[in-house]
């Protein structure tokens, strides 16, 4: 299969893991980045249940713990810094510590990834303005007006995909909001954690608020900056000026360390900002392209289960090529039949325990109960969803 060609739009985790195993499998790849280089920063996410099994099949496995984020609990404060809830059992990010779960820093998974896969070529700084497809190939044109030919296309750029938007259409057509949206950058520790991550709900609104963990041992933070909204925030999602301000305006008020904690954040060099949405299609792919992850299935940040999905599908969607000889369509419809119900169970698990989380909270009796409510909702289904698939050998 030295001779099949495949584009992967998108380098962050997705495309370089189906990266590594295209290559594994004699395939020829070359992975287009819209970013100058890897991106930086990103929040802490986690490779639970079969992705561990993943991970190990890559030879990655032990890397992905020696940098983990190495938490040991978390707290949930009020608006004056008040311990209200504390837990050395999970976090909010990570879930229950007791397991064999990684959470680790996106960037990082990102190059331990990036660094496992063979002779990839990658075009960073670059992106597809356009393809078109026949039979036997896809003509694509880049953005920088460079022109080449592939054998197969593979979108793995995420929940605003580039290549879903140009094969399936616009991406309004499948995008479920779960009304809340979130920010997510580097800031000092100026809370002095150790390995510790503390919460703050603002009492006078839904999901309005913040999380920051201590990160890369703990010279540094990591924030998580929440709000919620009945409606999507109209905004760009290139314009990170703009998104900086939106936030700002949205956690604006005195609650805890929010205004020096907007203030870091409007300095942040690796802002990111997007609403918690889903992806909801009825075909993963199309001719010759197929979308992978986020791209075609995405969970939200909701679901915890981004990443692990994105390398599950890496791993099933290129043992699926090899094992049909290269014949896209024989493999792109065993790749969905394969996943499809598992990423829809995890989807409806992030629904409903966003749900119940709204709705328990809203009934609680002072503000410890709510803390706990934010912190354990669905801990058993989510385990039960998790461990509902195992991988199969290719």
């Amino acid at each position: 299969m030295n001779d099949t060609k495949v584009l992967v739009s998108g380098a962050s985790i997705a495309g370089p893991a189906l990266a590594h195993w295209l290559t594994r499998y004699g395939f020829s790849v070359t992975v287009v980045e819209r970013a100058p280089g890897p991106r930086p920063g990103g929040q802490a996410v986690d490779v639970r249940g079969p992705a561990l099994d993943v991970a190990d099949r890559m030879g990655i496995l032990d890397q992905l713990r020696a940098h983990s984020t190495g938490m040991r609990g978390m707290s949930v404060v009020d608006s004056t810094g008040a311990e209200v809830y504390r837990t050395t059992d999970r976090t909010v990010s990570g879930g229950e510590l007791d397991n064999p779960d990684v959470e680790i820093l996106r960037d990082d998974l990102a190059r331990i990834i990036t660094e496992s896969a063979g002779d990839v070529e990658y075009l960073f700084g670059d992106s597809i303005a356009g393809l078109d497809q026949d039979d036997h190939e896809v003509r694509v044109v880049f953005e920088s007006g460079r022109a080449r030919t592939f054998d197969l296309v593979v979108g793995a750029d995420g929940l605003h995909s580039n290549t879903r938007r140009l094969v399936f259409g616009p991406t309004e057509r499948f995008i479920r909001h779960l009304g809340v949206n979130m920010a997510v950058c580097t800031v000092p520790n100026f809370l002095g954690l150790e390995n510790w991550q503390v919460m703050h709900q603002m009492p006078d609104g839904d999901m309005r608020g913040a999380m920051v963990m201590s990160a890369r041992d703990n010279t540094e933070a990591r924030a998580y900056l929440m709000f919620g909204s009945a409606e999507p925030v109209d905004y760009d999602h290139r314009d990170v000026e703009a998104q900086k301000e939106i936030v700002a305006r949205a956690l604006a008020g005195d609650s805890w360390e929010m205004p020096r904690l907007v203030e870091h954040a409007r300095a942040a060099a690796d802002f990111h900002f997007d609403s918690a949405a889903q992806i909801l299609l009825d075909s993963w792919s199309r001719g010759r392209v197929a979308l992978l992850g986020d791209a075609g299935y995405c969970g939200s940040p909701m679901s915890g289960q981004g990443t692990s999905l994105a390398l599950i599908g890496a791993y099933v969607l290129a043992g699926e090529l090899a094992a049909a000889g290269g014949d896209h369509r024989a493999a792109f419809a065993a790749y969905e039949e394969e996943l499809r119900d598992y990423a829809r169970a995890n989807q409806e698990m992030a629904v409903m325990n966003l749900r119940e989380r709204r709705a328990q909270a809203g009934q609680a009796a002072d503000a410890s109960a709510a803390a706990e409510v934010l912190v354990e909702t669905g801990v058993a289904e989510f385990a039960q969803v998790v461990a509902s698939y195992a991988v199969k050998d290719y």
